[in-house]
């Protein structure tokens, strides 16, 4: 652990140093460039400029070539601290607004010392001057020189905020090795490839209309099958596990998310409230299905001999994201949850909680998700009563019963300060698709607080009453960012079970249709979908229109298969083709599809 610790520590110190590099190197390149700031990230380290002539992509080579003669001089760093006043006077004295702003900003916040890194040359001499906390290498010399590449320019609002001056970011990617820089740009041009919004067009699964609006997902037919596949899955899983489903509205009143302390904690992401006429009151969409849940519990009395009861719903919700954080199907804004609600008695919390846990790990299995973390997101007693309900002694205890659950179930975890749910801890489940592209798809919560302020009640065995537990769970996320994971995990080639044509039939010639359209119908009658490729094209020039749409199975009817009644199956997947009796392919693909397998048994 030190080392991946001291490796880590490295890496940034290299990516930081590099930042200021890139600084250094646009600056002598172009004399009167504004300086903003530049952090590390997590591929590399950007910096934000402010031109006075426009920068293009052809530029990018001759900073690269700067930036390596830099390295090559293997400067060093020195860091010095400034009063804050000395600071000003320093960055004023050299036109540069954005570093006088910053210092002012830590003035404010009481900050009245900042510290300066100083690039000094291989005779001392003083290069570039940045403003900065520390953390560098040694020497430039330090820097893979074959390890970092310019990869892109963007537009950045300073600050953030569109009324202010657009600067240009230049973001690099830099690593310790030119052989990890290439794996990573290896695995970018495979990001591009599989990226499901590319994918989501050309296999025509999901669309998006300027006329219905941004973040509002249209199903075509083709990706409506994988959608309802997907569901139907979780209602089999939630069936054998106890679940009862129901189904709410898509809207509610205003008063109904007052009093679950949606509209504190959560207003930003609801969209505006509508006025009705004739209607006291506003009403919402809704966010979220907790609150309709928690209305059908209190719908009548409750006593501990109906708990653990468990509400399951594929139901439709909607959150006013920011339209500059939509992103095809992983942040929209009308999503279908697979959600449930399970109540609970404080005894029967750890097992209820261990019992979704598996449930995840069953998922991931099915859909090939190998690499995965579970995030323990806990609260900041700094923010109780603003971010977080206002009970330190109930966060403690149940951050605790989440941690006791998640020994007893022998799954690693690792915990994470300030990202709780408003209501109580929760476990979010990270998870990384074939090509390394890190998702937030899962989330198991605790909720403490609202089952009380709505007045949940069951009674115990003595006659008292108590307030459930309720845990949110979403094992699945939602269907829009599931399918996008997926479109990414599996480059669009889908297991046969969610594949949305999962055998296309063609005949060689017009004298083979007659079969080939009786296949086809024994095929359909069975449950499994298929389309019917007919004669008018070449046998190639259909083949690959099957391989381009990613259907499973490719089943070619000629002279030979008419009269032994069998089938040649070419697998899309491993490019292979055998010839197998009609009977055989059939039983074969009914199992593999009720099994769920990840490959099919034929090729």
């Amino acid at each position: 652990m030190e080392k991946q610790e001291s490796d880590h520590d490295g890496l940034h110190a290299m990516r930081h140093s590099l930042a200021h590099v890139l600084a250094q190197a646009v600056t002598k390149l172009r004399p009167g460039t504004k300086v903003a700031l530049g952090p590390p990230i997590d591929y590399g380290c950007y910096y934000d400029f402010l031109f006075a002539e426009p920068l293009s992509e052809e530029d990018l080579p001759t900073i690269e070539k700067e930036m390596r003669k830099i390295i090559h001089q293997g400067q060093t760093f020195r860091v010095d601290t400034l009063s804050s006043d000395e600071a000003v006077a320093f960055w004023e004295a050299r036109k540069e607004p954005f570093k006088v702003e910053m210092i002012q900003d830590l003035a404010k916040q009481g900050v009245h010392e900042v510290t300066h890194v100083v690039n000094l040359g291989p005779k001392g001499d003083e290069t570039f001057v940045d403003l900065c906390r520390g953390g560098h290498v040694e020497s430039t010399k330090a820097i893979p020189v074959d390890g970092f590449k310019i990869m892109s320019l963007a537009g950045a609002y300073w600050r953030g905020d569109e009324k202010r001056e657009q600067l240009t970011r230049i973001y690099v990617a830099a690593f310790p090795s030119e052989k990890e820089l290439q794996d990573y740009l290896t695995m970018l041009e495979e990001a591009k490839r599989r990226d499901h919004r590319k994918l989501g067009k050309e296999l025509d699964l999901f669309m998006f209309s300027e006329d219905v609006g941004p973040g509002l997902p249209l199903w075509t037919p083709r990706g409506t099958v994988i959608a309802d596949a997907i569901e139907n899955l979780a209602r089999e899983t939630e069936a054998a596990a106890g679940y009862l489903r129901v189904r709410t509205p898509h809207i509610a009143k205003g008063r109904l998310y007052e009093k679950t302390g949606h509209l504190q904690h959560y207003k930003q992401s609801m969209f505006p409230p509508m006025k009705l006429a004739g209607e006291e009151g506003e009403y919402y969409l809704k966010p979220m299905n907790c609150p309709h849940h928690h209305q059908i519990f209190a719908s009548q009395q409750r006593s501990y001999r109906d708990l653990p009861l468990r509400y399951a719903e594929y139901g439709h919700c909607y959150r006013y994201e920011d339209s500059g954080a939509l992103f095809g199907l992983m942040r929209v804004r009308s999503l279908s949850m697979n959600d449930a609600h399970m109540y609970v008695t404080e005894e029967q919390f750890e097992e209820e909680f261990i019992g979704v846990l598996k449930m995840y790990l069953y998922y991931f299995e099915l859909f090939d998700i190998k690499k995965y973390v579970m995030r323990l997101s806990l609260h900041d007693p700094k923010e109780l009563g603003k971010k977080y309900v206002d009970n330190a002694a109930l966060w403690l205890k149940t951050e605790e019963m989440v941690r006791s659950a998640m020994k007893h179930a022998k799954i690693a975890y690792t915990e994470v300060p300030n990202e709780a749910a408003f209501y109580g801890p929760k476990i979010d489940v990270e998870v990384w698709s074939a090509i390394g592209r890190e998702f937030t798809l899962a989330t198991n919560q605790v909720d403490f607080d609202v089952p009380a302020k709505l007045g949940l009640k069951y009674i115990d065995r003595d006659g008292s009453e108590k307030v459930p537990i309720c845990i949110h769970r979403a094992p699945l996320s939602t269907h829009e960012r599931l399918v996008g994971f997926l479109i990414e995990q599996f480059a669009g080639l889908f297991p046969l079970w969610l594949a949305p044509v999962q055998a296309a039939i063609l005949p060689v010639a017009d004298v083979h249709e007659t079969a080939a359209r009786a296949v086809e119908a024994e095929l359909k009658t069975l449950g499994i979908r298929t389309s019917y490729l007919d004669s008018t094209d070449t046998l190639g020039k259909r083949i690959r229109e099957g391989e381009r749409l990613k259907i499973p199975y490719l089943l070619v009817i000629g002279d030979r298969e008419v009269e032994s009644k069998s089938l040649a199956v070419r697998n899309v997947s491993t490019k292979k083709q055998v010839t197998v009796s009609i009977e055989e392919f059939m039983e074969k693909t009914v199992a593999d599809i009720r099994a769920r397998k990840l490959m099919p048994s034929i090729g």
